[in-house]
């Protein structure tokens, strides 16, 4: 998380996750410019990620990858290519986009 607020010092990143142990431990530091944003208990389907690989498998579903390094490189390339919109329409979940307005973040 250290690198993610380095490398977006200028904007308030809110990061969704589950709750596993490792999320809530005593000793995780969360930097200022982050916010984490809990989902409920046993629903990955509120997940914006797993609409995202979603979205990815449908254009790795049918290919053949020699390695590791050639999936690695054809994921890199598929995250290059999706746009703002896109990925907003893929994680703008109403109950993300509600606890934003709430906050006055969004």
């Amino acid at each position: 998380m250290n690198e993610f607020a380095a490398s977006n010092p200028d904007s308030l990143n809110i990061i969704q996750v589950d709750n596993g142990l490792f999320h809530k431990a005593k000793k995780l530091q969360v930097p200022e410019n982050i916010i984490l944003l809990f989902q409920p208990p046993h629903s990955p389907e509120l997940n914006p990620i797993e609409r995202v690989w979603e979205h990815l498998k449908q254009d790795l579903k049918w290919e053949l990858f020699d390695n590791l390094e050639h999936l690695r490189a054809k994921v890199a390339e598929l995250l290059a290519q999706l746009t703002s919109e896109v990925a907003a329409s893929l994680t703008g979940y109403d109950f993300i986009l509600n606890a934003l307005s709430v906050a006055n973040i969004f």
